[in-house]
């Protein structure tokens, strides 16, 4: 069986790796969809679909389970009525869906699929917005994240990016 969860993933933290492992246990492969896969450089969504993607795919290597995990970009269509048609067709197919979000949960079901939650692991530690907010502020963001992540944005000099899209936004509002 295989099944399928959706996120963007900005960046891939430790609570999205513990949810890929604990789909693992229950089905034989994986999808990932890169959700949002048309944005990047904003402040929600600075990492690009192909430096995401990156970040996946180096973790599930060193963690071994590269050859169970199918990692695929999808853009947003901003049609609820048609958002699961255009995963579908964007996506290999899947049993189940494993997601967290109730529009995503109710779409999903409405659609005939199974629809399965993942445990919340440290959510206070492990949310992307947190993540991204640490790296303004100069946290200790690298301790929430993979260290093959920590190592991608630090190659695409992420943290500079987010600080600079950061400030400019800052710079625009004011």
């Amino acid at each position: 069986m295989r099944g399928l969860i959706v996120g963007r993933f900005q960046p891939f933290h430790l609570g999205h790796l513990s949810a890929v492992k604990e789909i693992l246990q229950q089905c034989d492969q994986v999808v990932i969809a890169i959700g949002s896969a048309q944005y990047s450089h904003t402040k929600e969504n600075p990492f690009t679909a192909s430096e995401r993607y990156e970040m996946i795919h180096r973790t599930c290597e060193y963690e071994g389970i590269s050859d169970r995990a199918l990692i695929v970009p999808v853009t947003d269509i901003n049609q609820n009525a048609l958002w699961v048609a255009h995963v579908r067709a964007t996506v290999p197919e899947f049993r189940v869906i494993y997601t967290n979000n109730p529009l995503t949960m109710r779409l999903f079901g409405e659609a005939g699929y199974e629809v399965r939650q993942t445990r919340m692991y440290s959510r206070e530690r492990y949310c992307g917005s947190l993540i991204r907010e640490q790296m303004i502020n100069g946290g200790h963001w690298e301790q929430n994240v993979p260290e093959v992540v920590v190592e991608r944005i630090r190659e695409i000099r992420g943290v500079e990016r987010i600080r600079a899209i950061f400030n400019l936004s800052k710079d625009i509002s004011q």
